[in-house]
């Protein structure tokens, strides 16, 4: 009797767990988004974004319900049962897939292989009402610490999406570093890209793909960028992750998500 009482109280404490991580992720992403949609220029593509991070977050709070409730095939007709299972099914392969990306998200954020090289590439990131948000100035940080470490070393500021005033994310990262000190000879910029992919295609333009080079991005950011910086010919790139907000993080977590998702697909 015990054995049979026990499988369903530990499916409740799972159950209670993943809901409360699934509703904590959609609080995140439903306080963050909106407000970040509302400073940035882009707009449209952030949207768009928000659209499929809930979508997302709908999928895992289902997961966790039917963990938590056995919200599928709790019907006793045969037919229902039957069509729950499959429901079940589809809900679980989808969470799998999310959390695996999520998984890949935040691994990616935990690895520093970065040494000398004569550049590290600082990516960009949209601006919020004309002014660098919070993790962008930590991206910053992180590159003036990496300068202030290996003196021969040149940054690779990236990043167009001009704001109303037509200033971009690099010119922005250029005006911050060097109201830090660093000087202007140090930074290069590649001011003309609106994605990180074609960040990296006019950087190929800058330096040669196979010398060793530094990503300077958020965590959160680390595991897309160094693979599109792989597909576009940048065969020896060293991590060096900058922290990002904790209170964003699964936000931005799963915007990365919804854009590796998208990539898949393309």
């Amino acid at each position: 009797m015990k054995d049979r009482n026990r499988t369903p109280r530990v499916r409740r404490i799972i159950g209670d767990i993943l809901l409360a991580l699934a509703v904590l992720l959609t609080i995140d992403v439903a306080v963050v988004m909106p407000a970040r949609i509302n400073a940035v220029v882009l707009k449209a593509d952030y949207r768009e974004v928000f659209m499929y991070e809930i979508i997302l977050c709908a999928i895992l709070l289902l997961f966790a319900l039917d963990v938590r409730f056995n919200l599928f095939t709790r019907w006793k007709p045969v037919l229902l049962k039957a069509v729950g299972w499959m429901l079940r099914t589809v809900i679980v392969l989808l969470s799998a897939l999310i959390i695996f990306f999520c998984g890949k998200v935040i691994t990616g954020g935990m690895v520093r292989t970065a040494g000398q090289a004569d550049h590290a590439i600082v990516l960009g990131l949209a601006l919020e009402n004309g002014k660098p948000a919070p993790d962008l100035l930590s991206r910053l940080d992180t590159a003036r610490d990496y300068l202030e470490k290996y003196p021969e070393a040149r940054l690779i500021l990236t990043g167009g999406n001009a704001d109303e005033s037509g200033r971009t994310e690099a010119a922005v990262m250029r005006d911050v570093l060097a109201e830090r000190g660093v000087p202007e000879d140090r930074l290069i910029l590649e001011d003309q890209a609106q994605s990180t992919k074609e960040n990296f295609s006019n950087i190929a333009g800058l330096i040669p793909a196979d010398e060793p080079v530094v990503m300077i991005s958020s965590d959160y950011h680390m595991d897309r960028a160094v693979r599109i910086a792989s597909e576009s010919g940048f065969s020896r790139v060293m991590r060096l992750p900058a922290p990002s907000g904790f209170f964003a993080y699964g936000a931005n977590m799963m915007s990365e998500v919804v854009l590796d998702l998208n990539d898949l697909t393309k």
